[in-house]
């Protein structure tokens, strides 16, 4: 069992940054994938950023250039810093642990709005 708790979000202006982590602990394996998903209401979950163990990220389209992904793989856990966020980066943002079977955090709103 891998347990995820994800910390960072709230409201913030258009333009403006936050920076989401998510800590992992539990039966970790040294090959990892973990990344955020977002999902705003009415739409599906769709991956925002991956990175793995041996730090290989990929973006999605919409996030390239503002957001980047990181970790600390001593602690078991992965960062999203988001700059010059959006309305419509709006949304509850989940992280995820995928090693044999994927693990889902608990999400965290993210509220960009004037």
């Amino acid at each position: 069992q891998v347990q995820l708790v994800e910390s960072g979000g709230g409201l913030v202006q258009p333009g403006g940054s936050l920076r989401l982590s998510c800590a992992a602990s539990g039966s970790i394996r040294s090959i990892n994938v973990m990344g955020w998903y977002r999902q705003a209401p009415g739409k599906q979950r769709e991956l925002v950023a991956s990175i793995t163990s041996g730090g290989i990220a990929v973006y999605a389209d919409s996030v390239k250039g503002r957001f980047t992904i990181s970790r600390e793989n001593a602690k078991n856990t992965v960062y999203l810093q988001m700059n010059r966020l959006k309305p419509e980066d709006t949304a509850v943002y989940y992280c995820n642990y995928a090693a044999r079977v994927p693990y889902w955090g608990q999400g965290t709103q993210v509220t960009v709005s004037s």
